[in-house]
């Protein structure tokens, strides 16, 4: 690949991200509408929410490991056509098993869109520029869950709530056909190297278990404010959906600051001379640490107090974050990255699938307020479990 095109590739993944967060966040937006057209409670969300995690949770590995055989270029065209499949039928739903049902799917497709990403930076950026390459892509979330408020509500005042589903639907599959003519120059996938690292091998290793731990923790922290949020701020805050989609959007720009910020500080500090792992702990701690904001939101007077206090745990969390996936590639052997990327995602999944269960039980018998302690905590106690697992920059099989 030539060294100017990585840059074309980055983009690309940038917009696919994008697109795989305007699909999940589509949903989270129509809540409101669809929970009372079709009588569901908190608690059939929450449902709804936890069957997308363990399609994810389900799609991870295989993803992951795909990605290792086969390469990217295959894995993500396959990934993105299927998930938009799902998008697309969310738009027949009717009851909660329906979009239960259509949430797995789309969670098994959109599981490979971090391992494949995490593959091709780990492939074409050196180390000091990973996290900012990480910091780029990973973007994507928070500008997809940025412009999904007001798109998704501008389509469904204009063309029903139906269209919300179909048109990102129908944007996956026209980034299909850019990924296939731009991406044609991958390297080839290193099949031999790959077979000689065992699956059971990768477990054997610290630095490994202290990777899914932490994402563990992490995850189900902004998956709580990408599908709770609207839901939130129309039930307790008392906003309107023509005001959630003005500014339900606000908190993701604070996330898109600490995804680039973040990236672009652990290589400052680089250049001027702190070792890699000491780069990633200031960046990783420095996020957690934003996150026990968290705690104020439903202690604040107002809704925009709340929505300030968000602002702050998603620069927080997304500063961590982009760090915590340049560190995957830190501690994997190249062959690995993309298998070592989605069990870290299982682990993801499966905390992202109980999380919201226990949401949905909390806010209905109890209130938001414990819902919001366990995200303000949950991150520092990943970050630590990392550290504390995480005793070298890499392993070797």
């Amino acid at each position: 690949m030539l060294p100017q095109s990585r840059w074309v590739v980055l983009a690309l993944l940038l917009a696919v991200t994008i697109i795989n967060f305007v699909d999940r966040q589509a949903l989270s937006v129509l809540a409101p509408i669809l929970r009372n057209q079709f009588q569901l409670t908190n608690t059939d969300y929450g449902i709804i929410v936890a069957c997308f995690q363990f399609g994810m949770m389900t799609g991870e590995f295989p993803m992951g490991w795909l990605a290792d055989r086969k390469g990217a270029r295959f894995t993500l065209s396959f990934a993105v056509a299927w998930w938009s499949i799902a998008t697309g039928l969310h738009s027949l739903g009717r009851a909660m098993w329906h979009f239960a049902a259509l949430r797995f799917w789309l969670g098994t497709g959109e599981s490979a869109n971090f391992s494949s990403a995490m593959k091709i930076v780990s492939q074409h950026f050196p180390a000091d520029e990973r996290a900012f390459a990480v910091g780029i892509f990973n973007a994507g979330s928070m500008i997809g869950a940025m412009i999904a408020p007001p798109a998704i509500v501008f389509l469904t005042l204009r063309l029903g709530w139906q269209s919300g589903f179909l048109v990102p639907a129908a944007l996956g599959f026209a980034w299909v056909v850019l990924w296939r003519v731009f991406f044609r120059q991958s390297p080839a996938p290193q099949t031999a190297h790959t077979e000689s690292i065992r699956n059971a091998e990768l477990l054997k290793h610290s630095e490994v278990w202290g990777l899914i731990l932490c994402r563990l923790l992490i995850g189900p922290v902004v998956q709580f404010y990408w599908y709770w949020t609207p839901e939130y701020l129309f039930r307790e805050r008392g906003l309107s959906l023509q005001s959630i989609g003005l500014f339900a959007w606000i908190p993701f720009l604070f996330g898109d600051i600490g995804n680039i910020g973040g990236g672009w500080l652990a290589g400052y500090l680089m250049r001027r001379g702190a070792s890699l792992t000491t780069a990633r702990r200031i960046t990783m701690y420095g996020g957690s640490a934003l996150c026990l904001l968290s705690f104020a939101v439903p202690h604040a007077s107002s809704a925009v107090l709340a929505i300030t206090a968000i602002c702050m745990v998603l620069l927080g969390h997304t500063c961590l974050s982009a760090n915590f996936f340049a560190r995957i590639s830190d501690l994997s052997p190249e062959a690995s990255v993309a298998r070592v990327t989605g069990l870290t995602g299982v682990a993801g999944g499966l905390s992202g699938m109980l999380f919201p269960l226990l949401t949905g039980r909390l806010v209905d018998h109890v209130s938001y307020t414990p819902v919001f302690l366990l995200a303000a905590l949950m991150p520092l106690a990943g970050v630590l479990l990392l550290d504390t697992l995480s005793r070298r920059t890499a392993f070797h099989a």
